[in-house]
Parts: structure tokens; C-alpha cells; sequence
């Protein structure tokens, strides 16, 4: 629950004598929930820190409060020269300044600057203050408060609500270094994902047979349903609560980065704006597909903002569109048979021919861009007209009301 380095000077004791009551709520209700931590010691004077063991819980675009109090005798010290300092953990060696505080001075790092403040809930109070977390802010953070040679420190870890999917590019399955991993991620919208949190989506029913990199550089795939493809009935090499009839996540260990090619497990949260289907009045090609969108003040929607509505939105379509990558899927809340089975989940038609006419789009408007078609707006050619034998260049399609 405390993570101290506490460095004590010459004939300094450390009296156990204090004791913590913590206010805590389950960790699907703790965003919003503020934690209180009381803290009573001896007469020692040294600097302690108590940070709410567990996790925080935020999504993107939230604000959040990464809890840390500190007790210190300042009738004899005062709380002016006490340095107040919050790093994030990058690896299990290496930590990244985010802000730091002496007195009246301030500064937030990087792109915590404008994001990151200190709460200032009165004396002893290091509590700092997350706005507009992002999906990079997912991690554990470390609280240190130090006066001259005293110091002390705790640890928060900040999660994230969100979901998990599997990715691969159009080059096909396993083609994918760590690096290129990372970008691919990027790219539709996510970052990769944690093992804690392919673990909770594994216990949230995510079945897939593929192994794919995790943000420690670990390769991992989860199996709801054993099968003999899929690491064999026995669960043999799983993690985690897996490893009987239940299956489990299966776990090839840390592997060569650079070198090893194999899918990826992406993470997205909360969307700021809005995924939805757009049927134009014929079949698209995927050339067609971005001027439909941008003919409603949007852009064609990426791989993870499309699993982040049907996730979190409660988007229920089933019609494939494409997406930004080329492929072609639809998200299914309330399965049906005509849907692609008893499963809920992000169908996939993997990555059809980009000169194929499909019924339509899914496209994603960014929090306060206007619509500029509203009431209905189809595609055609100005003037009327036809597909008069083939004649007609769809790259000269405008939008026209319907």
C-alpha cells in the first residue's frame, strides 16, 4: 500500500505507530469518488506519504484526481521547503516527469503542460489534478514529497475505461515488429494494450486464437473457448485465472522486438465525438467512402473508434462499411442469427478490394463540427443522370439532397 524511500537522518526513528482509514468504492465506481486518507504518526517528524492503494478509474477526455497526502511536523519545518514531485513509471527502471512543486513554484512536463495541478485541498495535500486525460496518461504514477534528506513516496495507478481489440494490417496476420505494433495502434485510435487489461477483457469473454504484442513487449493471446488450434484443451502455458476447462490467456513471453513479427492488442477509451453509418444512394468503392463522410462534416471512421461506440455507445449496425484502413466491419450489441452469430462483438470482413461497391460507411464527426447535409443528403452528379452504362465518374460525385 505505501511504496517509502524513506531516508532518515543520523539518529532518526521512524515510530510505527500510525495507522490509515480509507474510503474506497469498487473499481468500476471509484471515477468521481473522492478518496480520503487520514494519516496518524509519532513525534518523529520525518515525511510520510499515503497514497489510496488499488487504482483510479478515468476515461478519455475525464478529469481525474491521482489521490496523495503527506504528513510533516511544519511547525518546525514548515510546508514552504517541502518539494512536491509526480513522475510516471515507463518501465520497471525508468520514470518521465510530469510535475513538480516547491512553494509557490509550479511546472507541469511535457504534455501534461495546461493538463496537470495540484489540488490544494489544504496542508499536507499533494493530490494532483488530470484534466483531459488521454489515452497515453494509462499507467502507474509515483507521488514523492522530500525536505532536505527526508523523503517519501507512493504509488497511484490510473486506469482507464475502454476496450481491447485485435488488429492486424492489410499485409495480412503476424506481419508486425513491436515498433510497427505501436504505430499500427496509433493509427486506428488506440495504444496497445496492457496485460492487465487483454486479462480483463479475456475475463469479459474476448476470444481470439491469434498472439499479438502487449505494451511490455510480451506477446499473449486469449481463449475463452479451448480448442486444439489455440494452445490445445489443457490450457498448458496460460496466465492469469486461465489453464483449465475455462481456457485462459496464453502467454508466449517477452520476445526479440525487433525482429519477431506478430499481431497487436490495441487499447481505446471513451470517444469524444460520434461513430455512425452512412448509406449513400448507390454502392461505394473505398475511394468514395472519404467524400461521403466529409459531405457530413466527418472523417471515416478508424478500427478503434468503431469497437469504442459499439463498446461504449452501444452502436448496433448490421451492414459492413468501410474504414480508415481499408477494411470492412460492423458492430453487433444484440446478436442475432442474419448478424453473424449468438456472440456480441465487432464483425469483420477483413480487407475487400478497394474497388468494391460497398452499401456503405462508417464515419466519425469530431465534437462540435457542424453537419453540413442535415435532413438527408445523398450522392450523385449535379444535374441529374444515371449510371448511363458505366459513364459516370463516381470521383466526380457532389453531394445532392434527397
Amino acid at each position: 500500500q505505501v511504496c517509502a524511500r524513506a531516508a532518515l537522518g543520523p539518529g532518526a526513528l521512524w515510530a510505527a505507530a500510525w495507522g490509515v482509514l480509507l474510503l474506497t468504492a469498487p473499481a468500476g465506481a471509484q471515477r468521481g469518488r473522492k478518496k480520503v486518507v487520514h494519516v496518524l504518526e509519532g513525534e518523529s517528524g520525518s515525511v510520510v506519504v499515503q497514497t489510496a492503494p488499488g487504482q483510479v478509474v478515468s476515461h478519455r477526455g475525464g478529469t481525474i484526481v491521482l489521490p496523495c497526502r503527506y504528513h510533516y511536523e511544519a511547525a518546525a519545518h514548515g510546508h514552504d521547503g517541502v518539494r512536491l514531485k509526480w513522475t510516471k513509471v515507463v518501465d520497471p527502471l525508468a520514470f518521465t516527469d510530469v510535475f513538480v512543486a516547491l512553494g509557490p513554484q509550479h511546472r507541469a512536463f511535457g504534455s501534461y503542460r495546461g493538463r496537470a495541478e495540484l489540488q490544494g485541498d489544504g496542508p499536507g495535500d499533494a493530490s494532483l489534478v488530470l484534466r483531459n486525460v488521454t489515452l497515453q496518461d494509462y499507467g502507474r504514477y509515483e507521488c514523492e514529497v522530500t525536505n532536505e534528506l527526508e523523503d517519501d513516496a507512493g504509488m497511484v495507478k490510473l486506469d482507464l475505461e475502454g476496450v481491447v481489440f485485435p488488429y492486424h494490417p492489410r499485409g495480412g496476420r503476424y506481419k508486425l515488429t513491436f515498433a510497427e505494433a505501436q504505430r499500427a495502434c496509433a493509427e486506428q485510435d488506440g495504444i496497445l494494450a496492457s496485460a492487465e487489461q487483454l486479462h480483463a477483457a479475456w475475463r469479459d469473454g474476448l476470444d481470439w486464437c491469434n498472439a499479438g504484442w502487449l505494451r511490455d513487449g510480451s506477446v499473449q493471446y486469449p481463449v475463452n473457448r479451448p480448442r486444439e488450434p489455440c494452445g490445445g484443451l489443457g490450457g498448458t502455458g496460460s496466465a492469469g485465472d486461465g489453464g483449465d476447462a475455462n481456457g485462459g490467456v496464453r502467454n508466449y513471453g517477452y520476445r526479440h522486438n525487433a525482429e519477431e513479427r506478430y499481431d497487436a492488442f490495441c487499447f481505446t477509451s471513451n470517444l469524444p465525438g460520434r461513430v455512425f453509418f452512412l448509406k449513400p444512394l448507390r454502392p461505394v468503392p473505398f475511394s468514395g467512402a472519404a467524400r461521403a463522410c466529409a459531405a457530413r462534416g466527418a472523417a471515416v471512421a478508424k478500427v478503434g473508434q468503431l469497437f469504442a461506440a459499439w463498446k461504449l455507445q452501444l452502436l448496433d449496425r448490421c451492414t459492413a462499411g468501410w474504414l480508415a484502413d481499408g477494411s470492412a466491419r460492423y458492430p453487433i450489441v444484440n446478436p442475432r442469427t442474419r448478424c453473424g452469430g449468438r456472440r456480441p462483438g465487432v464483425r469483420s470482413l477483413g480487407f475487400p478490394d478497394a474497388t468494391r461497391r460497398l452499401f456503405g460507411v462508417y464515419c466519425y464527426r469530431a465534437p462540435g463540427a457542424p453537419d453540413p447535409a442535415p435532413g438527408g443528403w445523398g450522392w450523385g452528379w449535379a444535374g441529374g443522370g444515371g449510371w448511363a452504362g458505366g459513364a459516370r465518374d463516381p470521383a466526380a460525385w457532389t453531394p445532392l439532397r434527397v
